[in-house]
């Protein structure tokens, strides 16, 4: 992608999140927040292309056209170099990086760089800026300062010194009352080309958490949707969390559909499998 190019569809892209504001608003912290805030509430995070073993192409038209046009979803590469064009045409400066996932692992572990997020300078500061993490997407930019508990519309999240490293930082997450850590990064600068082979390794590695497993999830006003596999969770700010496990491909499709908002792929092979999942 030609960070100068500027074929983004703002009209349809618009359209697609629910953005009522100025055709073309000003690069300012407020758009900034009103635009990460509606993104992923309205295009999900999903892998069925990888499930389907499909490529997950990167350029800007296939992205577009993927979550845009067909109201598809994606994971983070997808997410964040489109919300990049976007914000990038609208006139933001924009820094893209690179994370390693600590979610959902040991605290010794030190995984490869494999989530993309972005930095935005506004006058206000920079801004951690990620519409890309699955359950735990952020639904607000974050000030890059660290020990702050900052509050989003979807929970408080905080950036420590990750230490060790020149400008490292992990990103937090207050989850039922204890601080659990997401990802840490650093300030090393990535191109468009490292996203391409990070994309390829984790779309086709056989041990790829996304090649064998259905992972999809959707914010909404007040709640987190997320589904691994069979099991779908719902996480509501005031009524707390719900689990179930789901049965058939026709009980999949349908979540996938409702409650996630993922037009289906048109594919012979999607009942197969979702029938496969464990």
């Amino acid at each position: 992608m030609n960070a100068h190019d500027t074929s983004i569809d703002l009209i349809a892209y618009f359209e697609r999140i629910g953005f009522g504001g100025p055709a073309r608003p000003a690069p300012t912290l407020d758009t900034l927040r009103a635009l990460h805030l509606l993104h992923p509430q309205a295009i999900p995070f999903e892998n069925l292309d990888v499930l389907l073993g499909r490529p997950v192409r990167l350029d800007r038209e296939s992205i577009q056209r993927k979550l845009v046009t067909s109201r598809r979803g994606g994971y983070c590469y997808e997410h964040n170099l489109l919300f990049r064009s976007v914000l990038e045409t609208l006139g933001f400066r924009v820094r893209s990086f690179a994370g390693r996932v600590l979610w959902g692992r040991e605290a010794s572990e030190m995984p490869a760089r494999m989530h993309m997020l972005l930095l935005v300078d506004v006058d206000e500061g920079t801004f951690l800026t990620d519409v890309g993490f699955g359950g735990m997407t952020l639904s607000a930019p974050l000030a890059l300062q660290t020990g702050l508990e900052q509050i989003t519309p979807h929970g408080a999240f905080r950036l420590d010194d990750a230490g060790g490293e020149p400008h490292g930082y992990i990103l937090k997450a207050l989850v039922n009352g204890a601080w659990t850590s997401v990802y840490r990064f650093d300030l090393d600068p990535q191109y468009d080309a490292d996203y391409e082979m990070a994309n390829h390794f984790v779309s086709t590695w056989p041990q790829s958490i996304f090649v064998h497993n259905l992972l999809a999830a959707r914010l909404a006003p007040g709640k987190r949707y997320g589904l691994f596999n069979r099991r779908f969770s719902a996480h509501d700010e005031h009524e707390g969390s719900a689990h179930r496990e789901l049965g058939d491909a026709a009980d999949l499709r349908r979540v996938l559909e409702n409650e996630l908002g993922i037009r289906l792929p048109d594919s012979a092979d999607l009942d197969a499998a979702l029938a496969r999942l464990p």
